[in-house]
C-alpha cells in the first residue's frame, strides 16, 4: 500500500511558523493546523469569525470546503466566550455540522 502526502498553505491565511504547514492531505484527507484570530498578515484581529474565515481559506486552497469537514476542536481562551462561538459556528457551517470536541485554555 503506498502512502501520498502534500503539504497545503495559502496567503489567505496567516502565514504558518517555519516548523509546521496550515494543512497536509494525506491518502485523500486533509488535516488542517489549528488556525487563530489573525488575518492574512499575521495580525490579530477581533470578532469571532476570523478563525473560521482563515480555515474556509486553507479549506479550499486544497481544493474543499467547511461543507466537508467532519471534526473540529475549538479552544477557546474564556468560557465567557461559548456562546458567541456557538452562534458564529451556527453562521458558518450548513445542516450537517460537524463534529466538535473542545476545551478551555487556561
Amino acid at each position: 500500500m503506498s502512502f501520498s502526502h502534500e503539504a497545503v498553505n495559502t496567503t489567505e491565511a496567516p502565514p504558518p511558523r517555519p516548523f509546521y504547514n496550515q494543512a497536509v492531505v494525506a491518502n485523500g484527507f486533509l488535516f488542517c493546523s489549528d488556525q487563530l484570530p489573525k488575518d492574512s498578515t499575521g495580525r490579530i484581529v477581533s470578532g469571532t469569525n476570523q478563525c473560521i474565515k482563515n480555515l474556509k481559506a486553507v479549506l479550499e486552497s486544497a481544493v474543499s470546503s467547511l461543507e466537508k469537514m467532519v471534526g473540529v476542536n475549538v479552544f477557546l481562551a474564556d468560557m465567557e466566550d461559548f456562546e458567541k462561538m456557538n452562534e458564529t459556528y451556527l453562521q458558518w457551517f450548513g445542516e450537517i455540522k460537524p463534529l466538535r470536541c473542545g476545551q478551555m485554555n487556561s
